[in-house]
């Protein structure tokens, strides 16, 4: 299976691009948004990729990051959710935007994608949740500006830093959002206090 690959940008089109690997040409399907953001024609580029084996045909998808291919994967563990369906919604929300729908169980965010009606919509925020990775973080200091907040393992604070990197944010990106949470949420707050508040955040 192919799992990534490097090479020139040969050519493009809306949705697939061709990369030049040592002078082989692999036809990638990809978002419209990973295309976008691909360099010009002659450019190298890397992709993470997808293979799907059928019996009449190999077709590979090509990914930005890994973190895309694995909301790839997890999106289509969702009943009525197919590889062009996954990729639509790739191509209309970044991971961040697609972690911060879930969370917040806002389907209307994610019926946005093309061929998304409310019903799959629904699946996806509510399936979607549980089914994101747990990361085991043993400690988290949690830093914004000068302030540092130690949080051992199990706390409030840890579980809500944790809740954010499995959906996707950079664990300095969920540390500083967990950080703003606390100070305005105080000791006490409660994890999916600290989480909501720290989606906000992220949002801005």
């Amino acid at each position: 299976m192919i799992g990534k690959l490097k090479g020139l940008v040969e050519s493009r089109g809306e949705d697939w691009v061709i990369l030049d690997v040592g002078g082989v040409g692999y036809e990638v399907t990809c978002a419209p948004r990973t295309i976008a953001a691909l360099p010009a024609i002659g450019e190298a580029a890397a992709l993470a990729i997808e293979t799907y084996v059928r019996e009449d045909q190999i077709r590979l998808f090509g990914f930005s990051s890994e973190s895309e291919r694995t909301w790839f994967r997890l999106l289509q563990s969702v009943q009525g959710v197919g590889a062009k369906v996954a990729l639509a919604i790739l191509g209309t929300l970044a991971p961040g935007d697609l972690a911060n729908a879930i969370a917040l169980q806002d389907k209307a965010m994610v019926a946005r994608s093309p061929g998304v009606g409310p019903k799959v919509a629904q699946r996806i925020v509510s399936e979607l949740k549980d089914k994101v990775p747990a990361l085991g973080l043993s400690a988290v200091e949690i830093s914004l500006g000068g302030a540092a907040i130690a949080a051992v393992a199990g706390s409030a604070a840890a579980d809500a830093v944790s809740a954010l990197a499995n959906l996707g944010y950079a664990p300095a990106q969920a540390s500083a959002a967990i950080a703003a949470a606390a100070q305005q949420a105080g000791d006490e707050a409660k994890a999916e206090d600290l989480i909501r508040i720290g989606l906000k955040e992220l949002a801005q």
